[in-house]
């Protein structure tokens, strides 16, 4: 099908700064021009998107979607390690139902906010495979581990066999990733095998890494290092692609060295704010040249996955933290939020709009008085716009919303279903 989106303020995210009054031809999955519509170009649809910034979806570098669960649960707990004590008794009880629901819901919430690739790590992957395949959307889906080798042969051995049929009918929309948890919940070996795993299969290795002071206190005192020089010094940067979430706590030297690695940073600011983790050092690792993105982390931490408000408190955070109100400007936000985390993910394809790429893009209402008037279209994204402004989604081409309405997933009964699953579960 030929889709052409007419009267648009184009976003491509290909230069700082730069927008473009015109259309977009979008052939099957991939963008064939942006600007002036040539007169071979026949379309079957067309959209009309005056009054609408068009821009590339965005990208959840960092998330456990299926702990939509337990949103609004145990929110006052003192620190990360105190919520998790609370957490992981409720995980226990999870099967592949309670993950299903979850994770349609974190879908449909992802969906809403603009967001068509998202980068998971949790438990019964499968499940949230299948929930991305049935939205329309694309997943970067961490095979969890946890624990010693035992556990992490029997995981991998387990878990891509079980995604196969997900990541088979997704038409490149869903990769597998390796993700051993953390330092703190999986053994040196676990992640040596991990890292062996990834790198014989060329997928990412996404952990947790430096997300408190507690975990760098307790590294250094159980093997003389901080945690990135434990994980640098088993060779676990070597000849692979990373995704490190939060980085909270790290060194100038760490930064310096982590620069050297093909590897991104996802920060999660909210996640950090509310649960006293502390605030990333985004303008030092953006001046190292360490690539950013940007995730919500899961919904009990955040507690949602509306990546146009973990946009707007990067920034902030990031200004008073530094006292520096340039260290972490409008576009460079954007980039997180799009072609950083797309690269880190390893989908290059999207991220951008530009002739070749394929179609993930969305269509952004800006006829709304919290946009009015409009003068910076990066600074509206980053400082005012809402995930509700999220008119239409586009993933490969294909329309996944249309005009706030979802169209692969029925939201409703996900909502229903989600409360039932939940209900039940704390009945267990």
């Amino acid at each position: 099908m030929n889709t052409l989106i007419t009267n648009a303020l184009v976003i491509p995210m290909t230069k700082e700064g730069y927008t473009i009054q015109g259309n977009i031809g979008i052939n099957g999955k991939e963008i064939v021009f942006v600007g002036q519509t040539p007169a071979s170009f026949h379309p079957d649809r067309v959209i009309d998107a005056n009054g609408s910034i068009v821009m590339p979806a965005l990208v959840n570098a960092h998330t456990h979607l299926a702990m939509e669960l337990m949103r609004n649960y145990k929110d006052t707990e003192p620190n990360l390690m105190a919520w998790l004590s609370q957490i992981w008794p409720i995980e226990a009880k999870l099967n592949d139902e309670d993950i299903l629901w979850a994770s349609r819901l974190g879908v449909c919430e992802l969906i809403q906010s603009g967001c068509t690739l998202f980068n998971d790590m949790y438990f019964n992957e499968h499940m949230t495979a299948r929930a991305a395949n049935e939205g329309g959307i694309r997943a970067s889906i961490g095979l969890t581990l946890f624990g010693d080798i035992d556990d992490t042969r029997k995981r991998l051995a387990e878990k891509p066999k079980n995604c196969a049929p997900e990541v088979e009918k997704s038409n490149g929309r869903i990769k597998l990733a390796v993700a051993p948890h953390a330092i703190y919940t999986c053994t040196e070996v676990t992640y040596r095998y991990a890292h062996d795993w990834a790198k014989e299969h060329a997928a990412v290795l996404h952990t947790h890494l430096s997300e408190t002071k507690g975990e760098v206190d307790d590294c250094v005192k159980a093997h003389g290092q901080t945690p990135l020089d434990y994980l640098d010094g088993m060779g676990y940067f070597d000849d692979t692609k990373h995704l490190l979430a939060h980085c909270v706590h790290l060194t100038d030297s760490e930064i310096s060295r982590l620069s050297q690695f093909d590897a991104a940073v996802a920060t999660n600011p909210t996640s950090n704010c509310k649960l006293a983790s502390g605030v990333a050092p985004l303008g030092k690792l953006g001046k190292a040249g360490v690539k950013l993105c940007i995730g919500t982390d899961g919904s009990s931490s955040n507690n949602n996955q509306n990546l146009f408000e973990e946009m707007h408190v990067a920034s902030l955070v990031s200004t008073v933290s530094t006292m520096d109100i340039t260290s972490l400007p409008p576009y460079r936000v954007l980039e997180m939020a799009t072609k950083n985390g797309a690269d880190a993910l390893g989908f290059p394809q999207i991220g951008t709009i530009q002739p070749g790429k394929e179609a993930d893009l969305i269509i952004v209402d800006i006829h709304k008085p919290h946009l009015t008037p409009l003068n910076d279209p990066f600074s509206a994204l980053v400082y005012a716009a809402q995930a509700s402004d999220v008119d239409t989604v586009f993933c490969q081409g294909e329309m996944v919303m249309e005009h706030r309405h979802i169209l692969g997933l029925d939201l409703e009964e996900t909502m229903r279903k989600t409360n039932e699953r939940w209900e039940d579960i704390k009945r267990r």
